[in-house]
């Protein structure tokens, strides 16, 4: 089986290459990315390719599977930049996986495409897929579910699979999302049990998050077993603020949703933070996921607890963690601070 993975050198991508080379029925591997790694893995060839633009079809030709993992989450204060890399890539991505005879589109989907839904029950796949219009993210994930319903009524000869995960965490992709999300002034070294001072209790903020290494598993199987249609993955427990100030040994807070969303929104306006409110509105509206169907269908199951996934992500954020791929850089310290406040918080990819 040869497979390739478009968005292979970030946090899911690395792991599922991965988890593909592992498999004895992967034969070979075409990772494509923007910027090529200097990392390197077994029956493995890289190609360097912007969805946006690159001719795809001559990259997939020949592939037996196809898994698009490529997304931009920056720049946000752009949002046509992110449609056109998201959107309009992803629609090329399966218009070349249909032109080149691919008999597999395993697509990155995630939990940020639901409506608002309900905090103290699970939904399974069946809940809308709208995302919430405040957040570039949930837009463009509900978008793309909207593309890939026509994509299945057009080519019901191709087997599509959407990956719907959690927060996906891991230890070498820590810096990557600090860099992402927290932006320049997350301080590294008070990532650590006993040193931060309290854990913000935000009325409706549940997390359902899993480790990279698991999601990996779940799009190897989605690949290399004859499955179909949308797939919740997330580890247990879901978190809430009690959970995270267990594991990092201090209090909670509480905080009101309005004086949160204030605070995201005064440090957004004054180029603090490169996360907009809309995501702190996603992550408060978001349902929690039902995984049976990864269970009982695609025989996924997680082999790392949400907390254990959590302390990953805070091992690496202290260390400042990364590996030899571009967007997994390791934390390059104040110069590389100095780069990142240079190029614009949440204006540059």
């Amino acid at each position: 089986m040869r497979v390739v993975v478009v968005g292979a050198t970030g946090n899911v991508g690395t792991s599922v290459v991965r988890a593909l080379a592992a498999d004895e029925k992967v034969t070979s591997i075409v990772g494509v990315a923007r910027r090529l790694p200097a990392w390197r893995v077994d029956r493995t060839e890289w190609r360097q390719a912007d969805v946006a633009g690159a001719d795809l079809v001559r990259i997939f030709d020949g592939a037996d599977a196809v898994v698009h993992l490529a997304w931009l989450f920056q720049p946000i204060r752009h949002p046509a930049v992110t449609w056109r890399a998201n959107v309009l890539g992803s629609m090329r991505v399966f218009r070349a996986a249909a032109e080149a005879g691919v008999g597999a589109l395993v697509h990155a989907s995630s939990v940020g495409a639901y409506s608002p839904g309900p905090k103290d029950r699970p939904v399974d796949e069946s809940w809308p897929t709208h995302g919430w219009p405040g957040a570039a993210y949930g837009r463009e994930k509900a978008y793309v579910e909207r593309v890939l319903d026509v994509f299945e009524n057009d080519h019901p000869g191709i087997r599509v699979v959407r990956m719907r995960p959690g927060f996906i965490f891991q230890r070498v992709a820590a810096t990557e999302q600090r860099r992402l999300f927290g932006g320049p002034f997350v301080p590294r070294r008070l990532i650590r049990a006993g040193r931060i001072p309290f854990v913000p209790d935000i009325p409706g903020l549940r997390l359902q998050v899993l480790h990279a290494e698991d999601a990996a598993e779940a799009y190897r199987l989605a690949v290399t077993k004859n499955v179909r249609g949308p797939f919740n993955i997330a580890a247990e427990p879901v978190l809430d603020a009690h959970d995270l100030a267990r594991l990092l040994d201090t209090r909670t807070v509480s905080v009101p949703k309005g004086v949160a969303k204030a605070a995201v929104a005064a440090g957004w306006r004054m180029r603090l933070v490169p996360a907009s409110p809309g995501l702190l509105e996603l992550a408060l509206r978001i349902p929690v996921m039902k995984v049976d169907r990864a269970r009982d269908v695609l025989g996924w199951s997680p082999r790392h607890s949400s907390q254990e996934a959590m302390l990953d992500l805070f091992d690496g954020l202290h260390d400042g963690a990364g590996m030899e791929t571009p967007p997994l850089a390791p934390d390059g310290g104040p110069v590389g601070r100095i780069k990142e406040l240079a190029s614009g918080v949440g204006g540059r990819p």
